[in-house]
């Protein structure tokens, strides 16, 4: 007779149990790793983040201080050489093939583990066991499967080790970074994913996080599922978490005629709010008008749709080809040429290319005048609401 364990379940109990477990282990992630102590978007109470510290010691092996100087880097880096995981640098297969030993060569170096692991845990417990023995972890767990579910537990504990390394190393980390829709403009090439939700919990909203990386709710748009979100307002329920930030929302204050310091405010702050307007309000009517609906009435075999989005990415994201079809767009349309340039004129003013708070504010009354003057109905309405632009901070408890 097949030892079944100490609690005697037939497989497909098994397999529910482990999908518990691999589902907890996600929370601790997005969670615990990635909002609470990569990006101290939440304070967790000591003793829930112990609780997701230990788990993820027996089902990952992971040390914080580890994953959070690894993910930083990547903020800090993203598409470029030291980006430690960028399908976009390295290849898609090889970040969904090997992410896991991607970390493992990241972690080794010392400088990037001083430069970017600083306020993660380092008491005694973290010093002598966590960090020391981190293989420690999975042995015991090992063990426990295998008292827990028998023979299944092989096959248990094996799930279970691979649960990170296939789903958030290798699907967040690669196709996130190569396959998806944005709803930002970010200067990477950072997507979100579907249906991933009740598997990565949340993570699949990866343009978003990226859009807004302090956040601790990655959702933006109604129908957008950010199951993190929901676990992190059950133990704000309790108690248990806090809340520190959260994306701001944008809102436009009807008859507001006066470019200000607090519109500037906003601007700087919402810069990808106000991109995903001007994109939405300004470049896809645009190019529509200019181009005709229809690929038979596209420029250069550019179809609208494809040409609104050469419009609206950086530069420096296009490839030859693209950057050939932004040309040939931009030489062929005055209307093109004009909105495309006022977007990178805004652009400028966001990256604060002035000396001071009052020559970016000139720049951005400037900007105003400028493109109500244009004759281009789109980009005038988008001016005039634009001086009216201002955010509303989510509340944080």
């Amino acid at each position: 007779m097949t030892y079944q364990g100490l609690l005697g379940l037939p497989p497909w109990q098994v397999a529910l149990a482990v999908l518990a477990m691999t589902h907890l282990t996600i929370v601790a992630v997005t969670v615990y790793l990635h909002r609470a102590q990569a990006h101290r978007a939440l304070h967790l109470h000591p003793a829930v983040a112990h609780v997701f510290r230990f788990w993820l010691w027996l089902t990952t092996g992971m040390v914080t201080r580890q994953w959070v100087a690894i993910h930083r880097k990547h903020h800090a880096h993203c598409e470029t050489e030291r980006d430690p995981h960028s399908p976009q640098i390295l290849g898609l297969g090889t970040v969904l093939g090997r992410g896991a030993e991607l970390y493992m060569v990241a972690g080794r170096n010392a400088d990037d583990m001083a430069r970017y692991g600083h306020g993660t845990p380092d008491d005694w417990l973290e010093r002598n066991v966590y960090s020391r023995y981190s293989w420690a972890g999975v042995a015991l767990m090992l063990v426990l499967d295998l008292a827990l579910f028998g023979v299944y537990g092989i096959t248990a504990w094996a799930v279970q080790m691979l649960w990170i390394p296939v789903l958030a190393a290798g699907v967040i980390n690669g196709v996130g970074h190569y396959w998806g829709y944005r709803n930002f403009e970010t200067p990477d090439a950072s997507s979100n994913l579907l249906p991933w939700g009740l598997l990565i919990g949340g993570e699949e909203l990866h343009n978003n996080h990226h859009a807004f990386p302090s956040s601790a709710r990655l959702s933006m748009r109604r129908w957008e599922l950010d199951l993190g979100w929901l676990y992190i307002r059950l133990l704000r329920r309790f108690r248990l978490a806090r809340v520190k930030r959260l994306a701001p929302s944008p809102r436009f204050i009807e008859g507001k005629r006066h470019v200000d310091l607090d519109t500037l405010t906003a601007l700087l702050v919402g810069r990808m709010h106000v991109i995903r307007h001007f994109s939405l309000n300004v470049l896809r009517p645009v190019t529509r008008e200019v181009l005709q609906e229809g690929p038979e009435r596209s420029a250069d075999g550019v179809s609208p749709r494809r040409a609104a989005r050469l419009l609206a990415r950086a530069r420096g994201q296009l490839d030859d080809t693209g950057r050939r079809n932004l040309e040939q767009l931009l030489a062929q349309s005055r209307e093109l040429a004009v909105v495309y340039q006022f977007r990178e004129r805004l652009r400028q003013i966001w990256e604060r290319n002035a000396p001071s708070q009052e020559a970016l504010l000139a720049q951005l009354q400037d900007w105003c005048h400028q493109a109500e003057a244009t004759g281009i109905q789109a980009l005038e309405r988008f001016s005039r609401q634009l001086r009216g632009f201002a955010l509303v901070g989510a509340p944080a408890h």
